[in-house]
């Protein structure tokens, strides 16, 4: 690399966007993120990045585009929880859709290489007619929060026609991984671990059986990596094609944590869909992307992290 390229990350300080700041950073990338810290964290920031404190929904996300003047964009932030969306859908489209929106037109005014945009193979589909979903199974959201995703994806084709403008959609399975937050409802993963270090008795939603496509965050972050060069004006499922319930998963976890209770259940939740797993296989031709961690050692590292972290809280 001549000169180092810039590349702007929104969500730079939450979980999967802190991540790929510090492989771009490690890659020599210059990186600015953009980040309002609603659910991101400061700790989470490489020092190497240039961090505005800004919300893509506020017209200032402009000026940033003029001062830093990115080559790719790399945008994460996003209002992710579904229920919260089914609570109060306005605000999830003012921030997934009308957000999107600003950037893409910060972007295309600042004559961009890229796009990269994280959307959600989990929610997307809705309940599958079949598994693993490739990405030609029929959309059917179930949540403002699928739809407002969806609509960003559509806008992202609406600006490669019109303005020719460059970039590749990155359908997301259920992420986990180190830095996930143990609240809300997105990360079962980090709230089931955090629980069971902390000696408290996880809640499972319903009885356990809906089964979800588990990702681990580095292999999320080679996506983003392999879709700078490839991919073009294409969308892809990031995902491992495994249905893994979330039963398994709090056994999973039971283990390695040796954790002697079982879980509470509670009722299900509204907009959820019960099975879902992805086909991965586009990625694996177009993007030269496949997952290299298995859900044992993906899970290990992720109990290992809050491991550490739990302690250092004591």
């Amino acid at each position: 690399m001549s000169e180092a390229k810039t590349a702007l990350v929104t969500g730079g300080a939450g979980f999967i966007g802190s991540h790929l700041v510090d492989r771009l950073v490690s890659q020599g990338f210059r990186v600015v993120v953009i980040d309002n810290l609603s659910t991101g964290k400061l700790k989470n920031l490489n020092p190497a990045a240039t961090f505005h404190h800004v919300d893509i929904t506020n017209k200032s996300v402009v000026e940033v585009f003029q001062r830093e003047q990115p080559d790719l964009v790399f945008h994460l932030a996003a209002q992710a929880s579904v229920s919260a969306s089914t609570k109060d859908p306005i605000q999830d489209s003012d921030i997934n859709v009308m957000g999107t929106l600003r950037l893409l037109e910060a972007a295309r005014r600042c004559g961009i290489e890229k796009f990269i945009y994280s959307s959600t193979g989990g929610a997307l589909y809705g309940e599958p007619q079949y598994t693993p979903c490739d990405e030609n199974h029929p959309i059917v959201p179930l949540s403002p929060y699928a739809l407002s995703k969806y609509v960003g994806e559509l806008y992202l084709q609406l600006y490669h026609r019109l303005y020719l403008l460059n970039y590749t959609t990155l359908r997301y399975g259920n992420v986990y991984g180190p830095r996930q937050e143990p609240h809300g409802e997105a990360g079962v993963v980090a709230i089931f671990t955090q629980a069971m270090l902390e000696g408290k008795q996880p809640q499972i939603f319903g009885d356990g059986n809906q089964e979800r496509d588990f990702v681990y965050i580095d292999d999320v972050v080679e996506a983003n990596l392999a879709a700078i060069e490839r991919g073009d004006a294409d969308a892809f499922n990031i995902g491992t094609g495994e249905k893994t319930s979330v039963n398994r998963i709090f056994e999973s976890i039971q283990s390695i944590i040796k954790y002697r209770w079982g879980p509470e259940h509670g009722p299900a939740r509204p907009g959820e869909v019960y099975q879902i797993s992805l086909d991965g296989s586009k990625a694996a031709r177009e993007l030269g992307w496949t997952p290299q961690a298995t859900l044992e050692e993906g899970l290990g590292q992720t109990v290992e992290y809050f491991r550490e972290n739990v302690k250092a809280a004591r």
